[in-house]
């Protein structure tokens, strides 16, 4: 189970909606080993697309070099689907390497008539994909 702020959510859903037509992606960040997200750290999605989105090398490799210097990791990794549910495609699949981390997919297409955004999360090992609850909290 993903539990993360209703601070945190809005973040994510913010800048999916800011970045749309164009899928936003990004990375919350949090003390190692604590499986609990706290640092927001929206990424520019370098293929500029609305149907892909790729971090850019250099600004992905700042960003684990940043983590290491104060003891983090990659607890959340979101992206934004803009036209598609929120259910993670062949391709983001092929792409998630962070096995202890949550694939968190926004998606900005009211795709199943329950409102104007998606909000879901996913395990992704060895390219299986198992969705997990989320409990939004006030606060740790």
């Amino acid at each position: 189970m993903l539990t993360i702020t209703q601070a945190l959510v809005d973040q994510i859903v913010a800048h999916a909606r800011k970045d749309h037509p164009d899928e936003a992606c990004g990375v919350v960040a949090g003390p190692a080993g604590s499986d609990r997200p706290e640092r927001f750290i929206p990424m520019l999605n370098a293929a500029m697309s609305p149907t892909f989105y790729e971090f850019d090398s250099g600004d992905l490799f700042k960003l684990y070099r940043e983590m290491d210097d104060r003891d983090e990791e990659p607890v959340v990794i979101y992206h934004s689907h803009t036209a598609t549910e929120a259910y993670p495609s062949r391709t983001d699949i092929s792409y998630a390497n962070e096995p202890g981390a949550h694939y968190v997919l926004v998606s900005t297409a009211d795709t199943d008539g329950l409102g104007e955004f998606q909000f879901r999360s996913f395990r992704i090992v060895d390219g299986e994909v198992t969705e997990e609850d989320v409990e939004v909290v006030a606060a740790y």
